[in-house]
């Protein structure tokens, strides 16, 4: 025999497990709120919620952790009875349970952070175990009309659930698994069927009976699964292996006999089985190893394509070898696709946390908001993830202290008392999400907010994004304990623009809302980039970013208004004329490659081209940063803030994927630089954040000088 159990193995383990029943019991408790907001019971989340605190419970108990076994005890209790009035809780009960989901997790952080685990705050189980469950109503019992088996193991909770479901328009129904060896070695089971029958319906119960053995039923046992759905019964009968299915009647409430019936309802339920998910956890740090491997592999990749055009410029027969090129490109991009899928995460897990912070803020400033998320199946990174969701959490206090008006001022303007902030998102492309913040408040006073920057009032919504975002700008007197220091679109700004490298942007109509919207790359390593020649000097920029790459046509370049004349609310900057197609120095300037001027000081106006009836602002690239005077033949397009944006190159080579390195060095990072890659030649490339780059120029700072020729 070994020494003696180690249980610091198992805290690791230990802590992703209590993390992600501690998001679901949240998650929970909130649905409980919310249907007691309305009027109703809610028996599922009441029983989801026990079930979690009971897995957590006897977690800690195997490590250790005491005073999170008591308080998931003592919350255990008081969910138990809740259980048994069908599914009941007060409003005062649930801010208790709430406490105590709070505390479990500031002990379960502090055991992660290696910090001594406090005893569970005495106050705090005091309070639960003196929580009244007797004033909490309880909704009549509905009848079930179904076998004597069935019902002595329905609980009030479970008769609730199937009444609610019927009122909703869905049919109640028991569809019956009949285990087989056959079907055994088919892979069909109870836990296959259960998920099957799990996407068409809503489980409320599975009871387990026992029947005579036989032909019909090998095992003599026969699982019983009732049902909420409104699929058409052959699919049910079809995802359950049965021959048909069969309608529970549900009458009308009458009082009930909750107590006797709660005495037969088993502490533990009998159709609970290990739910085999199929998952393996892994640590980040070794996807971000893995990661790392293949961000090798790529750098080899283009090494070996280097190498094969060598060969090739010397006469050698390279067709083998390309081809092994080819599948090796093939492999290597499928390989990046798998990791990538490993680090990514659904969105919707990604704002669990959220109705939990806008229920405080509406708590914190006594306003009414309802929140309404739309995730879709969303997925990115998980660094991305961690990255934006503090600028999420800014704009939501945003939105309920700023921007949702107290109730009595809502009744006055005729608007319902309680607010609506909608979160939602979706993919635009495949490697940029779309994520937007919106209410139904007051908008943004424009005239305020220039008068507290000392500035003339904004005309766009882009000018008004570039006042908002103002370091120490706000339009609170008085700082609060959520927001009116005004650093929070400050620091949603940083984010998305330059930790993201994506796009911020507003639109807001006084007395009907405002919706801040951020698009962001799925993930920030591995990125598709063209990669595009200025003079001599080799630069990538991402492909998420670029809108379009056209032609230069002498004929659609256009002199635009006089430097510094506003067009549209946004400043267009001015690097000099057009002659014969070719971006050239402004008359005065000195030619060969040397200093173009700084922009909004060119003579004789900007330069634009034409694209499709619209008209763009046109920047030689090269010539901005001072790389010599070959003639701009490409441009590439992006857009910020919904307006176009086109940078002149010498040529661009093609479209591959790159490793964005980025630079942490404060002192060699620059605007609309966002990192360097390494494209085989063992010499880094600048990652051009264009985006970025066209809102210096469209404000005035871009210049000349900017950036240091080469990435050396």
């Amino acid at each position: 025999m070994g020494g003696a159990l180690d249980v610091n193995e198992f805290v690791a383990g230990y802590l992703v497990e209590v993390e992600e029943h501690l998001s679901a019991s949240m998650a929970n408790l909130l649905a409980v709120e919310a249907a007691l907001r309305a009027g109703e019971s809610s028996p599922r989340a009441i029983r989801e919620l026990f079930r979690a605190l009971h897995t957590i419970k006897g977690l800690s108990a195997m490590v250790g952790v005491e005073p999170i076994v008591d308080l998931a005890h003592a919350m255990e209790t008081v969910l138990r009875a809740a259980d048994r009035a069908a599914g009941s809780l007060s409003a005062s009960s649930i801010e208790v349970l709430l406490r105590g989901l709070r505390s479990i997790e500031e002990r379960a952080r502090a055991l992660a952070e290696g910090k001594p685990v406090l005893p569970a705050a005495p106050e705090l189980l005091a309070a639960l175990t003196a929580l009244d469950l007797a004033a909490a109503p309880s909704p009549p019992v509905p009848t079930i009309g179904a076998d004597p088996e069935i019902l002595a193991k329905l609980g009030p909770g479970e008769r609730v659930q199937l009444a609610q479901g019927v009122a909703g328009g869905r049919r109640a129904l028991r569809v019956d698994f009949v285990p087989s060896p056959a079907r055994t070695a088919e892979g069909v089971n109870i836990t296959t069927v259960r998920e099957r029958v799990g996407k068409l319906a809503e489980i409320v119960k599975v009871v387990p009976l026992s029947v005579p053995a036989g032909d019909g039923a090998p095992g003599g046992i026969v699982f019983a699964l009732l049902v909420l759905t409104s699929a058409p019964d052959e699919e049910v009968a079809r995802a359950a292996a049965a021959d048909g299915v069969r309608a529970l009647t549900v009458e009308p409430p009458v009082p009930p006999a909750v107590a006797a019936l709660a005495e037969r309802e088993p502490d533990e339920p009998a159709d609970r089985e290990p739910q085999l998910r199929g998952v393996v956890r892994v640590e980040v740090a070794r996807l971000d190893d893995a990661l790392d491997k293949l961000s090798a592999l790529v750098v080899t990749r283009f090494r070996l394509a280097r190498a094969a055009a060598e060969l090739r410029a010397r006469g050698v027969d390279t067709r083998d070898l390309s081809e092994i090129l080819r599948e090796h490109d093939r492999t290597l991009r499928d390989l990046r696709g798998a990791i990538m899928r490993a680090r990514m995460i659904s969105v919707a897990e990604l704002l669990e946390r959220v109705p939990l912070v806008v229920r405080g803020l509406g708590r914190a400033t006594g306003k009414q908001v309802r929140l309404e998320i739309d995730a879709g199946k969303a997925e990115l990174d998980k660094a991305v993830a961690e990255r934006v969701f503090p600028a999420i959490v800014h704009l939501l206090r945003n939105a309920v202290d700023h921007a949702v008006e107290p109730p009595a001022e809502r009744r006055r303007l005729g608007k319902p008392e309680e607010g609506v902030v909608r979160v939602s998102c979706f993919e635009r492309s495949s490697n940029q999400l779309e994520l937007s913040v919106a209410d139904d408040g007051r908008g943004i006073d424009r005239a305020l907010v220039a008068r507290r920057a000392g500035r003339p009032a904004p005309e766009s919504d882009a000018a008004l994004l570039d006042l908002i975002t103002l370091p120490g700008l706000s339009t609170l007197d008085q700082a609060t304990k959520t927001s009116g220091r005004g650093l929070g679109m400050d620091i949603v700004r940083r984010i998305a623009v330059e930790q993201l490298s994506g796009e911020l942007s507003v639109s807001t109509s006084p007395g009907a809302g405002t919706t801040f919207t951020l698009r962001i790359p799925l993930t920030l390593t591995i990125v598709d980039a063209f990669s595009f020649l200025c003079g001599d000097q080799l630069f990538v920029t991402p492909v998420a970013s670029v809108e379009e790459v056209m032609e230069i046509d002498a004929a659609r370049i256009l002199r635009g208004p006089a430097p510094g004349q506003a067009r549209g609310g946004t400043m267009l900057p001015a690097l000099g004329e057009a002659r014969g197609g070719t971006m050239v120095p402004a008359p005065g300037e000195a030619r060969g490659g040397t200093m173009l001027p700084a922009v909004g000081e060119a003579r004789g106006g900007t330069l634009l081209i034409e694209r499709r009836g619209e008209v763009v602002p046109l920047v030689d690239l090269g010539a901005l940063f001072e790389l010599g005077a070959s003639p701009a033949r490409r441009a590439l397009v992006v857009r910020r803030h919904g307006a176009p944006f086109a940078f002149g190159v010498t040529r661009v080579i093609g479209q591959q994927e790159v490793v964005v390195r980025p630079l942490e060095d404060p002192l060699v990072r620059v605007p609309g630089v966002s990192g360097s890659t390494d494209l085989g030649d063992g010499r880094p490339t600048l990652v051009l954040d264009l985006v970025t780059l066209s809102g210096r120029l469209s404000a005035g700072r871009g210049g000349r000088g900017a950036l240091v020729r080469g990435a050396s």
